[in-house]
């Protein structure tokens, strides 16, 4: 029971990724928009490779090889993203900053919960 719970927690953790990355990978043409949208270097590539930090570093998570390694990638690319498509401080006051700033905290969180993750599987690695 307490090992399907941890699984359950892990999905739930990666959920968002999964997702992300099956999307962009059903509508690659959108990825590559969504990535020139926010002016990133070589958007074909760029969204190639944040498919494959979303699905690769999710599969390590939740199979359990290497999770520190799929948690600390996802933590990185989390917080990368984070500064660059929820830069609320650069809207004007009103709804839409509020939904930014919210969005910016709430993946803030998200990282810290991957973070905490890698520290938890290589202490668990060594007891």
């Amino acid at each position: 029971m307490r090992q399907a719970l941890i699984f359950l927690g892990l999905l739930g953790l990666c959920a968002a990724y999964l997702q992300g990355g099956f999307n962009k990978l059903l509508d690659y043409p959108g990825a590559v928009a969504e990535a020139a949208h926010f002016g990133l270097p070589v958007p074909g590539l760029t969204a190639a490779a944040t498919i494959a930090v979303e699905l690769l570093a999710s599969a390590l998570i939740l199979s359990g090889r290497l999770r520190w390694l799929g948690a600390l990638a996802l933590c990185a690319f989390t917080l990368a993203a984070t500064f660059i498509a929820n830069r609320y401080w650069a809207l004007p006051l009103g709804q839409e900053r509020f939904m930014a700033a919210n969005a910016f905290y709430e993946h803030l969180g998200l990282a810290g919960a991957f973070l905490l993750l890698a520290l938890w599987d290589l202490r668990h690695d060594r007891a």
